[in-house]
């Protein structure tokens, strides 16, 4: 595959689901260089999803620009894929029939959709599992699919809902290391939203704090760490410690939270101190 990221450019993005509802988020503000992997983290309720969702063309904005090579996002792409908390497979269909299924619909010629299968299938570790459906692989392993299914497509953004969150600690490490590998690999651009500190710290260039309601960006922080990352690095567990103060510190900035919102922030903060 010879894939190379975009450039990212998100000015002053506001949402509002419609005129009876509160702002979502407001003059969100985000800047990002080719290959770059950015990851928001923030409590419920801050607009993180629906920003991702918005960049995935999923939704629509209510003001700003989103801009990816200079072109204005109006809908969904194959150009920058979305990876969600559940892989959504065909569970009556093998991994290679699952992987290939967009080239299928795009109507690849046969043998070039194959050889394009088995590479994105090489790149997750799945080559022994090509042959096996869907409904029969570990949860692991159907995100390792989902994966595969979204590379196929030789994506310049990847932008992850928090997909590795239902997994088991051991697997969810290895897939935020193999992921980060992949997209710098690639050159792609990964564009994620997680509760999960470690993971923000494991897998980013730049991590952006995103707390209040309406959201906005309160911290945009370079995680400047060797490769690959271990979570018991001292330096990984020092940057661990002082993204987790200004997420603490972002996180108690006065707000017009409603008191459902605080119930749901303090399950969140529970989360973050338990990985």
């Amino acid at each position: 595959m010879s894939i190379r990221g975009v450039h990212i450019s998100v000015k002053d993005l506001t949402h509002r689901y419609n005129s009876k509802c509160p702002l979502t988020f407001e003059k969100v503000n985000i800047e990002a260089e080719p290959g770059e992997a950015l990851i928001i983290i923030g409590r419920s309720g801050c607009g993180k999803s629906t920003l991702l969702h918005i960049i995935a063309g999923l939704l629509a904005t209510t003001s700003g620009t989103l801009l990816l090579n200079n072109e204005v996002v109006k809908k969904p792409s194959s150009r920058w894929v979305m990876m969600f908390q559940a892989p959504h497979l065909f569970p009556w269909l093998n991994v290679e029939q699952n992987v290939g299924i967009g080239l299928k619909f795009a109507g690849w010629p046969k043998k070039e959709a194959q050889a394009r299968v088995a590479e994105a299938i090489g790149l997750v570790h799945m080559e022994e599992f090509a042959k096996q459906n869907a409904q029969n692989l570990s949860g692991g392993q159907q995100q390792r699919v989902a994966l595969a299914r979204s590379l196929v497509m030789e994506p310049e953004l990847l932008l992850l809902d928090e997909p590795f969150s239902a997994l088991d600690a051991f697997t969810r490490t290895a897939l935020q290391k193999d992921v980060r590998s992949i997209a710098k690999e690639l050159g792609i651009n990964i564009v994620m939203v997680t509760h999960d500190i470690d993971e923000a710290v494991l897998m980013a260039d730049r991590a952006l704090v995103m707390a209040g309601s309406p959201g906005k960006i309160m911290h945009d922080i370079r995680i400047d760490l060797e490769d690959p990352r271990d979570r018991e690095d001292p330096a990984v567990q020092s940057m661990r410690a002082n993204l987790m103060q200004m997420f603490h510190d972002a996180s108690h900035v006065p707000s017009d939270d409603d008191p459902s919102d605080e119930v749901a922030a303090d399950g969140d903060m529970s989360t973050l101190h338990s990985v």
